[in-house]
């Protein structure tokens, strides 16, 4: 990447010359690894990218030597509602990770100044935070508003770029633990089945042949014949993923009033357990122990001498890359 040069006031003015030919969204990707893609389109939409002089748009193929000029401006934040300080479970310089309680939104929609996971960021971290785009700042994986537990968040750009590229190359691990309604028909399966938008209600996701291809295999492991507790540990990332594979071989998440049915309590699905590769090097594990509410579901299934090895706190790990 060539030097950033002084430019308008609020504007990070950068030039470079192409390296190599190719489409104009992917040569600055490569050269800006600061810059999410989708912030570097949104840039070059708004003519601030432009080739040889000249605004361009995003599949424009430049070739090797030309001058490109990327226009950044200042990212803008609202200022956050207050939030309730959430409970973080390990930090360094790139990443912060939290035990997120149900109930609270990971980030809410446009125009939402409710309490979320992205206003604690912005509350916590104001000066991280300007790097990032202004509607997801340090967010590289969900859960959804009523599931608990491990949530990472990336404290830099870069951070953010590798952890993203990790998940959708699918070199991470996670485990979640489920609390179901009725008793599964194997003690381990995978359910294998491609999940997109349901055609009639686009709130919710429903198995479709034509969909995003989605793999989640769990293990039993206990029953008291009317719920029974699972180790779920899903091999992509589709939203509602482990609620759609478990309703739709007919053990829905306990509570889960979309895709199953109603009850006390919100849906009793867990985050236990994410690894990631650390961006700067290594492998990253960190673990939220079961929560007080779960806890209790778990005790009225007889079930709290199983689940004592997942509601036991467990310190982060983080090994070193190997040489």
């Amino acid at each position: 990447m060539g030097d950033a040069l002084p430019g308008r006031l609020g504007i990070d003015r950068r030039e470079l010359i192409a390296p190599a030919a190719g489409r104009l969204d992917a040569v600055l990707a490569a050269a800006c690894p600061d810059l999410s893609r989708a912030r570097l389109q949104r840039l070059i939409a708004g003519g601030h990218v432009s080739v040889n002089g000249v605004a361009a748009l995003k599949s424009f193929r430049v070739s090797a030597g030309d001058r490109l000029c990327v226009e950044v401006p200042e990212t803008t934040h609202p200022a956050p509602p207050a939030v309730v300080d959430l409970p973080v479970i390990y930090e360094d310089d790139d990443v912060v990770a939290i035990d997120k309680p149900p109930g609270l939104a990971v980030h809410g929609a446009p125009g939402d100044t409710g309490p979320s996971v992205a206003a604690w960021f912005m509350a916590r971290y104001p000066a991280e935070a300007r790097a990032f785009d202004a509607e997801r700042p340090g967010i590289v994986h969900r859960l959804d508003k009523d599931t608990s537990g491990v949530l990472l968040l990336a404290k830099t750009p870069q951070a953010q770029a590798a952890i993203s590229r990790a998940f959708e190359a699918r070199h991470t691990a996670k485990s979640y633990l489920a609390i179901c309604e009725g008793t599964p028909e194997h003690e381990r399966a995978v359910v294998d089945a491609a999940i997109s938008r349901h055609p009639g209600d686009r709130t919710r996701m429903a198995i479709a042949r034509q969909g995003r291809p989605a793999r989640t295999g769990y293990q039993a492991l206990a029953s008291d014949g009317e719920r029974s507790l699972l180790l779920v540990t899903p091999e992509s990332g589709r939203t509602h993923q482990i609620r759609v594979h478990l309703a739709a071989v007919g053990i829905p998440v306990a509570n889960d009033r979309v895709y199953g049915r109603a009850g006390e309590g919100r849906q009793l699905l867990h985050a236990w357990q994410l690894t990631i590769p650390h961006p700067a090097g290594g492998e990253l594990t960190i673990t939220a122990p079961l929560p007080a509410d779960f806890l209790a579901a778990v005790r009225s299934m007889g079930a709290e001498t199983v689940a004592l090895p997942y509601s036991t706190p467990t310190p982060p790990l983080r090994t070193e890359e190997s040489s």
